[in-house]
């Protein structure tokens, strides 16, 4: 009885996604207000990169919600999950497991491509595909592969804790500002545009991506590593 309902319950899932396979097209012109956003943006927020000038600066307040969200996710998996340190061997002067010779090499020339990339991501949201988020996890991954590489290494949950927190403050103090000297909460237009197309410009973007950059990469390696213990 319990197979047939499984089977019954795939079968379903699999009609559904059918009709939603079967009645896809492919739109060939972009929407009406798709065109107003790919104007809007560049024009007035001086980005190239629409989704990041509409993620941090028009739905701003969305996105200062994530941020929230994830920080109570990385609060609630420290309550879960924050007891005995298990990363070290149960027997009294036992080494931990060493990794793979190639997982241990590999990390060493990795790794610093990845913290690089991961910076490289946050910083030129404004101009390509990228940002805060997308760089933060970035940065996560490569704190997990250096786990992998270095069982033995320790976060500094603290520091990291204090650099989340006074990222958020700051994003939140950046947006407070456009409040009282702009248009409105998080409005970019607290810093000049500069010349469109380079990296100092976009007004305040920039800067607000690095903070969601730098508070994602922390919480979410925050996260990993509680997992890990």
């Amino acid at each position: 009885m319990k197979a047939a309902s499984s089977l019954l319950a795939v079968l379903l899932f699999g009609a559904v996604f059918a009709g939603i396979v079967g009645g896809y097209g492919e739109r060939e012109s972009v929407s009406a207000l798709a065109e107003q956003y790919l104007a809007m943006v560049p024009r007035e927020l001086g980005a190239p990169n629409v989704v990041t000038g509409i993620l941090i600066t028009y739905r701003g307040f969305d996105t200062l919600g994530e941020v929230a969200v994830l920080f109570m996710v990385a609060a609630g998996v420290g309550v879960l999950l924050g007891g005995k340190d298990t990363t070290t061997a149960s027997e009294p002067g036992r080494e931990p497991r060493r990794p793979s010779e190639l997982v241990g090499n590999g990390a060493e020339i990795t790794l610093p491509l990845i913290f690089l990339f991961g910076a490289y991501v946050i910083k030129n949201g404004h101009l390509s595909a990228g940002g805060g988020f997308q760089g933060g996890a970035v940065v996560a991954s490569g704190t997990m592969l250096l786990m992998l590489a270095l069982p033995a290494t320790k976060l500094n949950h603290g520091f990291l804790g204090v650099t989340e927190s006074l990222a958020g403050v700051v994003y939140v103090g950046i947006g407070i500002l456009g409040l009282v000297f702009a248009a409105g909460f998080l409005d970019s237009h607290i810093l000049p545009l500069g010349e469109f197309g380079t990296l100092i410009s976009a007004g305040a973007i920039p800067v607000i991506s690095a903070l969601l950059g730098v508070k994602v990469g922390a919480e979410l390696s925050v996260i990993i590593d509680r997992f890990r213990n």
